[in-house]
């Protein structure tokens, strides 16, 4: 299930995030030299992920399973008028790797972006070295777009990532999602 996440997820997402620090890591931005960003609470990182929302530039979502968190996958970047597009990120804790979960959270993620949504085109940017995303954005078909030399800043460099889309015509009226039952 996608969810927002709440003020009250706060301890559950705490301890994910510790459990998970190693594997995600790797593949999460950074700020880099000079950038006067400061960490924020996670009060107020769940304030600022609700009002991207409100204001429409972005749909957060906790990854949920059992009644437990599990990840996170988020649309963002989110522009309306002529251009009707966004980029979709996301993480998913280590023991749930391997059994189709982050495939099905983009898949949901992005169907809802280009139908409920009202979006056109949607892209995911992954590093070259991000096997196991890659082969996720593979599975679904996005098409592959090229590379975007230092696009991120991860892991204390400028890091070189494959970008891809898919738009709204690309899909069948169902979307995504039920293309992983033929998977």
């Amino acid at each position: 299930m996608l969810r927002p996440l709440r003020i009250k997820d706060e301890e559950e997402w705490h301890q994910l995030r510790r459990e998970n620090a190693h594997h995600v890591r790797p593949w999460e931005p950074t700020l880099p030299p000079g950038s006067t960003s400061q960490p924020v609470s996670y009060r107020q990182f769940v304030h600022d992920l609700d009002e991207e929302a409100a204001a429409d530039r972005a749909m957060p979502w906790c990854i949920e399973i059992g009644g437990h968190i599990v990840g996170q996958v988020h649309v963002f970047g989110v522009t309306r008028a002529a251009q009707q597009s966004a980029a979709v990120g996301y993480w998913l804790a280590e023991s749930q790797s391997g059994q189709g979960i982050a495939t099905r959270a983009l898949a949901l993620a992005i169907d809802y972006a280009l139908g409920p949504a009202g979006l056109h085109r949607v892209e995911v940017n992954i590093r070259v070295d991000n096997e196991r995303s890659l082969a996720l954005v593979r599975r679904l078909g996005l098409r592959e777009e090229g590379v975007r030399e230092r696009y991120l800043h991860i892991a204390g460099a400028w890091r070189d990532h494959l970008s891809f889309a898919v738009t709204k015509e690309e899909l069948e009226a169902e979307g995504l999602a039920p293309r992983l039952s033929q998977l």
